[in-house]
């Protein structure tokens, strides 16, 4: 007698298998199916009745009903079409209907409304970038429960020393206090990634540090492109030593500096690490003050990175 081959089940949402809906792997398409980690991000989140919340890519809308069950209103930002319907149907008629506002298309690109918290299950491309949006964000939000990949998540913590210690742990840290919440295993997903995840909080810092950021970016990714190298190696490179000389040129015209033609930029960036006592120093082991002492050793004498 033949085998009988027996029919695989599917392990899709059945709602979702019904009405046909593929996910998107190009989106970061990575369902959250466990309710009690949805429910645990929103109890990490402590919403408020009267906050506003904003998800980033609600998908079919598992975590975006459990919020509109604590606050006055969220703001889902979801970029594919066939999802919004879905999301669209699950909310009608009901009295969470009049709660959801839902904006079409890219988060990095959309110009973001007022929020108290953001709780959102990330779309794993676009985690730095996104991060970056939201803390440069205003007016400041209260805090960020976010889903990620488990090596970003850890890099945003890291410290200096540690091996993932990177451009992303100190410009994240310099505007943020930065925790991370759980680690999330990848069978809490449908389609499952191909990474681990976790949940991390981040809370802007209210006011933030006195300095401007684009300049501070500037330094730390020179620091950073071989955070092994001592910085007085660094800073001898050709590309770095013009990119330095023009701005400074810039800050001389538009401050009446007459522009010394002998000037040699080599020997200034030299003398200014010296000073500051970093010329042997090494990015991975500088911590955010060491940072802002070298930027504001720089910027007193004229040189900036922007």
């Amino acid at each position: 007698m033949p085998k009988i081959i027996s029919e695989k089940k599917s392990r899709v949402h059945q709602t979702i298998a019904k009405q046909g809906i593929l996910f998107n792997k190009d989106f970061g398409q990575h369902i959250l199916k466990n309710p009690l980690i949805s429910r645990t991000m929103i109890e990490k989140a402590a919403l408020r009745p009267t906050d506003a919340v904003l998800e980033i890519g609600p998908g079919t809308g598992n975590m975006t009903v459990l919020l509109l069950e604590k606050v006055k209103k969220v703001v889902a930002c979801e970029i594919d079409p066939r999802l919004v319907a879905e999301l669209q149907k699950r909310v009608l008629g009901t009295p969470h209907q009049q709660k959801l506002q839902i904006m079409v298309g890219d988060a990095l690109k959309t110009e973001l409304p007022f929020f108290d918290c953001c709780v959102a299950n990330v779309p794993y491309q676009i985690s730095s970038p996104l991060v970056f949006k939201l803390l440069l964000h205003r007016p400041f939000f209260r805090c960020a429960i976010l889903m990620f990949q488990l090596e970003f998540g850890q890099r945003l913590i890291a410290q200096p020393g540690d091996e993932l210690y990177c451009r992303l742990s100190i410009n994240t840290q310099l505007l943020a206090r930065v925790d991370m919440l759980m680690k999330v295993g990848k069978n809490n997903f449908r389609p499952p990634p191909k990474v681990e995840s976790c949940v991390v909080r981040l809370e802007p810092r209210n006011p933030p540090p006195p300095i401007n950021f684009t300049e501070w970016d500037g330094l730390t990714r020179i620091c950073f492109v071989r955070k092994n190298k001592t910085l007085g190696a660094l800073f001898k490179q050709t590309t770095v030593l013009s990119a330095l000389e023009k701005n400074y040129r810039v800050h001389c015209s538009k401050n009446d500096i007459p522009w010394q033609a002998d000037m040699d930029m080599k020997s200034k960036v030299d003398s200014i690490l010296q000073s500051a006592g970093a010329d042997q120093k090494r990015a991975r082991t500088m911590d955010i003050d060491d940072f802002m002492q070298l930027l504001c050793a720089f910027n007193k004498e004229g040189i900036h990175f922007s």
